[in-house]
C-alpha cells in the first residue's frame, strides 16, 4: 500500500487478518509531498502541475511502490480528509485511489465521500479493499 490521507489505514486493515504475512508484502505511509518523492519517487513535476490530490500522483505512488516490493499489486490513495484543506475543484472528501498490478493493469477512481474526517478515511480505506477485489477478480 502506498497511503496518505488514510495514514496507515489499509495496511492496518489487512494486517487485521490472521495470515495476511503469506499475501501482504510493505505499506508505505506518505503524508507529505516530500515524503511521496523520496520514498515512492513521485516525481515533483507531478505534484507541482496536479497536486498531492490527483490520478496522476496516485498512479505515481503506486508505480512506485511496485518498484520498491515483490508484491503483484498496489493501492494508492491520497484525498482531503478534512476539515480543512478543501479547494472548489476538490472539496473535502475529494480522494483519489489507484490500483496498479505488475501486469501492468492500472485503474483510477475519484470519490467524493461525505461526513468528517474519520469518516472520510474510513470510506477510502472500504473503498480500496473493495476496488482491490473488484481488480483481481476482473
Amino acid at each position: 500500500t502506498a497511503e496518505s490521507c488514510t495514514g496507515g489505514g489499509i495496511a492496518e486493515a489487512v494486517t487485521a487478518v490472521a495470515g495476511s504475512s503469506a499475501w501482504f508484502e510493505a505499506g508505505f505511509v506518505t503524508y507529505s509531498n516530500r515524503s511521496k518523492e523520496a520514498l515512492l519517487a513521485v516525481p515533483s513535476a507531478t505534484l507541482e502541475c496536479f497536486g498531492a490530490v490527483s490520478e496522476e500522483t496516485v498512479r505515481a505512488m503506486a508505480a512506485g511502490a511496485l518498484a520498491l516490493v515483490a508484491a503483484d499489486w498496489a493501492i494508492a490513495v491520497s484525498g482531503i480528509a478534512g476539515p480543512a484543506g478543501g479547494l472548489p475543484d476538490k472539496p473535502v472528501g475529494t480522494v483519489w485511489i489507484n490500483w496498479t498490478g505488475r501486469s501492468g493493469f492500472t485503474r483510477s477512481q475519484r470519490y467524493c465521500f461525505g461526513g468528517d474526517r474519520q469518516a472520510i478515511r474510513q470510506q477510502s480505506v472500504a473503498a480500496a479493499l473493495r476496488g482491490l477485489l473488484d481488480v483481481i477478480r476482473g
